[in-house]
């Protein structure tokens, strides 16, 4: 099996556009983990994807912004809402580079409903706030539905200077340019595309969370992350899932109303 390479830049769509969306003000923290501990979460013919010898569990809090069906425009109200993700690192037998989603914290009922249903995807309802001020972003959640109620997180952070040299971590860690999930008795690969990150170096100031370990993974989030990145935003699109066993889109699959990030 030969890996795609890590891309900063991502290569172009070539199955029909399903949604788009703004992901702004993101977060992201990381840990690195075995491989071995990475293996049983993932969606069977994946494996951990790797840098420096190990996998990497990341947490990235932030506002989803104008989602929107298709190629039409932003759904009013419910495009736009805060969300918290868990995230692992996997590639597939085609050698696609994907990432995992363990959770999706999300603030509209509807949406966690529509993905949950449309691809199995495991987003939660929960209460969010995203706050900035003087500088300074603060992210709290706490779980609604499904239980546990447990589920929480606050992140807050002071973002600093852009990268301006290349970072093969980080653009490990960002340029992911699909997602890995199981739905319909398959593990689908989910493309998407967006401009290269504009990523800062970020201080982390404080965290609380226990939705790392509610994902599989205990004992990780009480480690000081071995990354801390932020960025301002992109503007994303996603195309028609493929079978992961496969190098052809599905077209028999239907839309998604729920975003990803």
């Amino acid at each position: 099996m030969t890996v795609q390479a890590v891309s900063a830049t991502a290569p172009a769509l070539t199955g029909l556009q399903m949604m788009s969306q703004d992901w702004c003000d993101l977060t992201f923290l990381h840990w690195r983990v075995e491989p071995s501990v990475v293996q049983p979460l993932l969606p069977p013919g994946t494996r951990p994807d790797v840098h420096d010898g190990t996998s990497w569990v990341g947490l990235i809090p932030f506002r989803m912004v104008d989602a929107g069906v298709g190629r039409g425009g932003a759904v009013p109200w419910l495009g736009t809402f805060a969300e918290t993700n868990v995230r692992l690192y996997s590639v597939d037998a085609q050698g696609r580079r994907g990432i995992v989603f363990r959770t999706l914290e999300a603030s509209r009922l509807a949406v966690v409903l529509g993905a949950r249903a449309a691809f199995a995807l495991p987003y939660t309802w929960a209460r969010m706030r995203v706050a900035e001020t003087g500088g300074v972003i603060t992210y709290t959640s706490q779980r609604r539905w499904p239980a546990p109620r447990s589920a929480v997180t606050t992140v807050v952070v002071r973002p600093g200077d852009a990268l301006t040299e290349p970072d093969p971590l980080a653009e490990f860690l960002t340029a992911r340019w699909g997602l890995h999930t199981r739905a319909f008795g398959r593990t689908l690969y989910v493309p998407n595309e967006h401009r290269t990150w504009p990523l800062r170096n970020a201080e982390l100031l404080h965290l609380q969370d226990s939705l790392v370990a509610h994902g599989g993974l205990p004992g990780v989030s009480t480690r000081t992350p071995d990354s801390v990145l932020f960025s301002r935003g992109v503007r994303t699109q996603f195309a028609l899932p493929y079978d992961a066993r496969r190098a052809l889109p599905l077209p028999s699959t239907r839309p998604s109303p729920g975003p990803t990030t």
